[in-house]
């Protein structure tokens, strides 16, 4: 398999689902200007990734958080040089100084943070190599870091990325509003005082789904593919609901997308295996040919009980189904619960808005792959 490219003419989104898709094994390189990065992949999910942006190695991680201690870091450092084929974390399990689940956890960490990196560089070149990582290809990181037991799934390290994007904005922006909503209480509060008026209260704290509707409206406005739109849907509906499942609705079947928060073995592989045939859900069906959305108890038949077993967490006590419509009719479906906790759902109105805009977003996306088509054609 050849994928070699640009970042400014497919976007990670895009590679990451290729490579998913495809049930991959083989590393990703990234080479930006002055930085570089790599991620591997082992059948289509992702084992290891550094980037020489992070500043730090895995062993510097360890030492800070104290499951190393300096003079056994010093050790291991001096083991790589006698040894450049082998990575600092590798050799501090060789030692006997650290144990695996403690470098499975902090490079999941760092693995995620690899990502989160990634999903700002606005250009850059790719390139996938297939089978292992090469010595020669990483010789100018600092560390070629530690491959966890179990990999990650690319669309989960995806949707936290964008989360640890959006936090790290709405945090700043909610330092600065703090600020000036500190410096204008208090010029009013000294007004008031002198003047003998009494205290306006301070207006409510916004919904959690007005929030993020503000949020991710402004990335729907140019996604740069319909993977991403999903991707957003997912992002969304996460912060709302525990788990979920995204559909894409056929002629007679819907066939699983992705999902969030279910707790089975190898969840995304499980779930794009899904086929639901709608003919033999009376309750499906209604609610795809009504096109709206649908919030109550799940009704029973055997597809639906089918897809119950599958994910696993009981019968849920409520569900939540939001078609989406493109081009006139439901082209996918989103399906929440708040299994097994069962706590009440939350607002929703602002993902139904959201949803509603994706739909558009996905027209255009769709009108935008015909019209390059016509046009490859022509040529």
């Amino acid at each position: 398999m050849s994928l070699v490219g640009k970042l400014e003419d497919l976007a990670l989104s895009d590679i990451f689902q290729i490579l998913s898709l495809g049930k991959k094994t083989g590393t990703l390189f990234i080479r930006g200007r002055n930085k570089n990065a790599f991620v591997v992949f082992k059948n289509g999910l992702v084992v290891r990734a550094e980037a020489d942006t992070l500043g730090t190695t895995l062993g510097d991680d360890l030492l800070r958080r104290g499951f190393v201690s300096q003079s056994i870091l010093n050790l291991a450092l001096e083991t790589r040089r006698l040894l450049p084929e082998k990575s600092i974390g590798e050799i501090l399990f060789d030692l006997g100084a650290i144990k695996k689940d403690v470098l499975d956890r902090i490079t999941k960490k760092r693995i995620e943070k690899v990502v989160f990196e990634l999903m700002q560089w606005q250009d850059g070149d790719f390139e996938f190599e297939l089978d292992i990582l090469s010595l020669e290809s990483v010789a100018s990181y600092m560390d070629t870091g530690w491959e966890i037991s179990k990999g990650l799934s690319p669309e989960y390290l995806l949707m936290e990325g964008a989360r640890i994007y959006d936090e790290s904005h709405h945090h700043e922006s909610i330092k600065t509003e703090e600020i000036l909503q500190e410096s204008s209480d208090w010029w009013r509060s000294k007004s008031e005082v002198e003047a003998g008026e009494e205290f306006f209260e301070r207006p409510p704290e916004e919904r959690k789904d007005i929030s993020m509707l503000k949020a991710l409206s402004v990335e729907l406005r140019f996604p740069s593919s319909a993977s991403e739109i999903t991707l957003l849907i997912l992002r969304f509906a996460s912060d709302i609901f525990q788990r979920g499942v995204l559909f894409m609705v056929g002629d007679e079947e819907i066939l699983g997308l992705g999902q969030f928060g279910l707790e089975i073995e190898a969840p995304d592989e499980k779930i794009r295996k899904v086929k639901l045939d709608i003919k033999d859900s009376r309750f499906l069906s209604d609610i795809i040919n009504n096109g709206t959305t649908y919030k109550g108890p799940l009704k029973r038949d055997s597809v639906t009980e089918r897809f119950i077993t599958l994910i696993g967490g009981g019968w849920p006590k409520e569900v939540a189904l939001f078609p989406i419509i493109a081009e006139q009719k439901v082209v996918a479906m989103l399906y929440c619960d708040n299994a097994p906790s069962g706590e009440p759902f939350a607002h929703t109105e602002g993902l139904e808005i959201f949803i509603n805009q994706a739909g558009l977003a996905l027209e255009k996306a769709l009108l935008e792959r015909r019209l390059k088509q016509i046009q490859d054609t022509d040529v």
